[in-house]
């Protein structure tokens, strides 16, 4: 049972025996685990599974084939869906999306604004804010993708690079690329063409020499610091 909620305010889903909150709306398609809570205003809907303690709660929707189980919490206004799982102690709140074939599990939180996408963020791992973790990514241990930071492939227990410029923010995103806004490419093309593409974007003349001086440094930086990386997720 919901403990903090009457009797009449709550019933058990028909497919799987879980709790459900009169509020919340869970189609019959949908399996709720005999241990499992839905409730406040939560949608869950499609062939989505909630199970074992896990609890989906606030305004969070649920839907595709996504699965939410362990002691894994998803709430406030987040969605998970599509084959997304969120699972262990993980946690996924605020306004963040998990889609795709994403995974967050262990002790991993994923919150504010974030956006998980195919990729897996595990561990202790923490995405906030306005972050992107997508592609082939894995994020963990004891990492910190925050800010307006995106994380497109390879392995990071090292929080990720990012710079912080005057119109948009500057991530190394893989071990190879960098990231400018929405725009990825290779490090010699970055060099290559900066000014075209700040041109092309409206920069001006000093906000195309600042972002030139950034990606020299982040690339030069971007050696050592995938070096650090790697040693690390080898534990050395």
């Amino acid at each position: 049972m919901i403990t903090f909620l009457k009797l009449e305010e709550q019933h058990q889903h028909s497919n799987g025996g879980g709790w459900v909150a009169n509020s919340a709306k869970v189609e019959n398609s949908v399996y709720v685990g005999i241990n499992a809570q839905v409730h406040g205003n939560a949608q869950v809907h499609g062939n989505a599974r909630v199970s074992d303690n896990a609890r989906v709660y606030g305004n969070a929707r649920v839907y595709g084939n996504a699965r939410v189980f362990d002691n894994a919490w998803v709430f406030d206004n987040t969605w998970v869906f599509d084959n997304a799982w969120v699972y262990g102690n993980a946690r996924v709140y605020g306004n963040a999306r998990v889609y795709g074939n994403a995974r967050v599990y262990g002790d991993a939180w994923v919150y504010g604004y974030a956006r998980v996408y195919d990729a897996w963020v595990y561990g202790n791992a923490r995405v906030y804010g306005n972050a992107w973790v997508y592609g082939n990514a894995l994020v963990y241990g004891d990492a910190l993708v925050s800010g307006n930071a995106k994380v497109y492939g390879d392995a990071w227990v090292l929080n990720p690079l990012t710079i912080t410029g005057s119109a948009h923010s500057v991530s190394l995103v893989s071990y190879t690329q960098i990231a400018i806004g929405c725009h990825v490419r290779d490090f010699a093309d970055w060099l290559k063409n900066y000014k075209t593409v700040g041109k092309e974007n409206g920069y001006t003349t000093e906000q195309i020499k600042e972002y030139g001086e950034i990606l020299r440094y982040l690339v030069k930086a971007a050696k050592v610091y995938v070096k650090r990386n790697q040693a690390a997720l080898k534990g050395k």
